[in-house]
This record gives structure tokens, C-alpha cells and sequence, in this order.
């Protein structure tokens, strides 16, 4: 029996499960987004493990233009001063149908919504009320319109709206206390790194990850610094913290950046309604010191899109269950990163970088640490 299925927020995690559904499944679905348009700026890079990219590939990603992605060999880790500390080879995660892959957001954003933008995709639409009709979900929008559904799917970021009505109890966003600092560079500049790797440079209270998006090399860079406040207007105070430490990394800071701040979800919680779903963040927000939030957004929509598919009666517990246990594993490994790529002490310096030299080179910890994560 087809159901009618809507889905608010045209994200990645959106945007997926609206492309699962419609090469996959008979339901009638809608994506709403309350913005007027995608945005398709070049912005920032994303990674996406072979977790990711298998989902993807159901979908067409395995025709895109190669020129507009990369398939980084692996990642450096180096000091703050660029001194090589060790190396993770990542094309031990591959196979040869899904690779390890960098890009640009806007490229996958492009790509996703190719097959969805005109027939299934409504934009300006904001929530208004919502309320139960004959076992169905009465939608009001605030620019009048409604839509009468048997699945809500909320997609819409870690500051969801549609958990707001839906759920009683609050599950507010906290803001860690940090700070995400983004550019993308045209060359290495003068830092001394593989241009065909992932590099991460780890400093006191801050840490900096630079890729290649594509096969232009350009480099998105991105670095997360501690910071007690977010202070979106005083970007050069931000990130005066990299630049004592580093001076060469003056021009890095030289181009064109985009600040914003770091929140997590403190608690990973059910929906209460049988009819209403969360995918992505707003099921649970990641901090990116595991490169996987796109990645989690793609796979929560496959888990439930196989869910849907399955026509069983009750589909939410087996959901949340199944999201619980992943979430669980990904927040984990997120949150250690975020302190051991941190440590302000040069002595817990020395200590993490002597055992991440011997663990790295240990396939049973790259095993039960990062191949679980990039399940294939």
C-alpha cells in the first residue's frame, strides 16, 4: 500500500532519502525547505567514507563527473609546526566500486537534486501547526498551503523545527565551547604537506584538516579552535590562537573565511510519534572530528528508506534502535577526537603522538577504531 511521505528539510540527509524513494519505492513523497533556493556556492568540502559512497552509488553517484571529486590516498598527521607525526593509509577501506571520496557540499547538493528539484520539491515552506486526521498528519504552512501525509520524515538540522512539534520534551543543541574556521585554497601554500592526502595538523586548543575537493586541487581547510565565546565578527582574534603557534599559516588565514559555531546534541533521543521521523542531524548533531556528519546524514536516510520499504506496520522501534547503536559508535570516537586533537599540555602532546606512531601501524586498532566506521 503506498504512502504519502513528507519530508522537511532539503539537506544532504533529505535530499538522499527523496532520491532512495523515487528510483526505489512506489510511496508519494514531498521534500519542503523552508529557504527559498538551495544554495549552491561552492562553499565547504565534505569527506565521505565507503559507507557513504556504496549508499550513493544505488542513486548514479558512480557517474559523476570524476573531475569534481577526489579519492584521497590517505591522512598525515603532523604537530602544529608541520612535523609529520604519522600516516593512516585509507585505501585499505576501499573497494573498487566505493572509494574513500572528498568534494565540495555544493557538488553533492547538485547532484542529489537533479531528479527531485522540479516535481518534488517546494520551497518557503515553513511549519506552522500540525495535528492527527483519520490516523494521518494534518501539515500547516505558514504561507497558508497543507498537506495531509502518513509519514513525517524531520531533516532539517541539528536546530530542527519539526522536532519542536512534535516532541515535548527539549533536546537543545550545546554549544561546545569551540569554533569552525573554513577556506578553500587554490595551493598548499607554504605549508609542507601531500596535496593527494588528508592533513591534519594538531595544535594547542585547535586542530586544522586540509583536502583536496576535486582534481583542480583546490584544498578546503578547515580548523576548529577553542573559543569561550562565538564571536563572528572578530574572525582575526579567532584565529590569532593558529597563528602563534604557526605564523605560516598566515596566509592559509588570508583568504576568503567563513566562521561559525560548534553545537552537539547532548542526548540521542526517540521520536514519540509512530508517524515521525528524524534523520541526520536532526536525529543527532556529530561534531566533525570524525568527518562523518555528511556521511551519517546519507546513511540514516538509507536505514530508513529500507524500513519504509519493508511495508512493515511498525517501523519505529527497529529505526531507532538501529540509529542508536551507529550514532552511539560514531558520537564516541567524534568526542574523543575532539579532546586528544586539542591537548593543551606538550607533554600530552608527546604522550598522543608516541602512541598514535604505534597504534596507527596496528591493523587491529585501525580495525576496531576506524573500520567500523567506514563499514562497507
Amino acid at each position: 500500500m503506498k504512502k504519502k511521505i513528507a519530508i522537511i528539510g532539503a539537506g544532504i540527509a533529505g535530499l538522499t532519502l527523496a532520491n532512495l524513494i523515487k528510483q526505489n519505492s512506489e510511496h508519494v513523497f514531498m521534500l519542503y525547505e523552508k529557504q527559498e533556493s538551495l544554495s549552491l556556492e561552492e562553499g565547504y568540502g565534505i569527506q565521505l567514507g565507503v559507507n557513504s559512497i556504496k549508499i550513493l552509488n544505488k542513486i548514479g553517484f558512480n557517474k559523476i563527473n570524476i573531475e569534481k571529486i577526489f579519492n584521497p590516498k590517505g591522512v598525515d598527521f603532523y604537530d602544529i609546526q608541520n612535523k609529520k607525526i604519522c600516516d593512516l593509509d585509507l585505501t585499505q577501506f576501499n573497494t573498487e566500486e566505493n572509494k574513500y571520496t572528498t568534494l565540495q557540499r555544493s557538488t553533492l547538493i547538485e547532484f542529489l537534486k537533479d531528479d527531485i528539484y522540479t516535481q518534488h520539491l517546494r520551497f518557503g515552506k515553513k511549519i506552522k501547526e500540525v495535528s492527527e486526521l483519520k490516523g494521518k498528519i494534518l501539515i500547516k504552512f505558514d504561507d497558508n498551503t497543507n498537506d495531509l501525509v502518513d509519514i513525517v520524515v524531520g531533516a532539517d538540522g541539528i536546530f530542527s523545527n519539526t522536532r519542536s512539534f512534535f516532541e515535548k520534551k527539549k533536546n537543545e543543541p550545546k554549544f561546545k565551547k569551540a569554533v569552525a574556521v573554513r577556506a578553500i585554497l587554490k595551493s598548499k601554500s607554504e605549508l609542507d604537506i601531500d596535496e593527494q592526502k588528508i592533513s591534519l595538523l594538531m595544535g594547542k586548543n585547535c586542530h586544522i584538516v586540509i583536502y583536496p575537493v576535486n582534481k583542480n586541487k583546490e584544498l578546503n581547510v578547515v580548523s576548529i579552535i577553542r573559543q569561550k565565546k562565538y564571536e563572528p565578527d572578530n574572525i582575526k582574534s579567532i584565529v590569532e590562537n593558529v597563528l602563534t603557534q604557526n605564523p605560516k599559516m598566515e596566509k592559509i588565514f588570508a583568504n576568503d573565511l567563513k566562521v561559525w559555531p560548534l553545537y552537539s546534541t547532548t542526548e540521542i533521543l526517540p521520536s514519540t510519534n509512530s508517524k515521525v521521523f528524524y534523520i541526520g542531524d536532526a536525529f543527532n548533531g556529530f561534531l566533525p572530528t570524525l568527518a562523518q556528519g555528511a556521511g551519517q546524514s546519507i546513511e540514516s536516510a538509507y536505514e530508513l528508506f529500507n524500513l519504509l520499504r519493508s511495508q512493515k506496520n511498525d517501523i519505529q522501534k527497529s529505526y531507532y534502535q538501529e540509529r542508536l547503536k551507529r550514532a552511539k559508535i560514531i558520537r564516541k570516537r567524534s568526542n574523543f577526537n575532539f579532546i586528544a586533537f586539542h591537548f593543551s599540555s606538550s607533554i600530552l602532546q608527546a604522550i598522543r603522538n608516541f602512541f598514535m606512531k604505534i597504534l596507527i601501524k596496528r591493523k587491529s586498532f585501525v580495525s576496531a577504531y576506524l573500520k567500523i566506521v567506514y563499514k562497507n
